[in-house]
């Protein structure tokens, strides 16, 4: 069969989903105390759609239990596990996102006396929280096309934050690698609003 660029025009039928078309939403455990300041986690919960600039549709794994047999060796689908979800974060100079995730951190193990604070107690339930990930449409009207919801999230780790005199014209950014339980596709008729 010959090359012929009408073939794929012909399947490009949407143009293609846009990776810069998303949004994230994060909600925090309703049990824990995450207030900075005057400033309340809800306010931190608004502001993570605007200042998340980068995260992924979680991948899938499943495993693989090989069974040998005779010098071969069949392969049987094994358990799903859930890798860790990475975001990219700007900084803000009222540096909310960040010291409520560093709260919610603290909560789960606090820095001095490893034991957890603020609402978070031996159930794992009083610190996980959940997260959804809006993956939008080049439509009018900014249609949603799929969203993810991670169950189960809390912060594993805060990247560190970068500073240094030689850098000029940039805003800071830091990065937040989240562990969940699972994630699942729901429905997409009601979309947040977008800017």
């Amino acid at each position: 069969m010959a090359f012929n660029i009408n073939d794929i025009k012909s399947q490009l039928t949407y143009g293609g989903a846009s990776p810069a078309l998303f949004l994230v939403k994060l909600t925090f455990p309703i049990g824990l105390n995450l207030d900075v300041g005057s400033a309340k986690k809800n306010d931190a919960e608004s502001k993570m759609s605007f200042m998340c600039k980068a995260a992924q549709i979680p991948s899938q794994t499943v495993g693989v239990v090989e069974v040998p047999y005779f010098g071969r060796k069949l392969k049987v689908a094994g358990n799903r596990t859930f890798e860790d979800w990475t975001v990219t974060i700007i900084n803000d100079e009222d540096f909310l996102i960040r010291a409520t995730l560093e709260e919610w951190n603290k909560a789960i193990n606090s820095h001095e006396g490893n034991l957890r604070s603020n609402g978070a107690t031996t159930n794992p339930n009083s610190y996980k929280g959940t997260a959804e990930v809006w993956q939008y449409s080049k439509a009018e009207g900014v249609l949603p096309l799929r969203k993810y919801i991670f169950e189960g999230i809390f912060p594993s780790s805060l990247a560190a934050i970068d500073l240094s005199w030689e850098t000029t014209d940039a805003i800071q950014e830091f990065t937040t690698t989240f562990s969940y339980d699972y994630w699942e596709i729901t429905d997409v008729e009601t979309a947040p609003p977008v800017g």
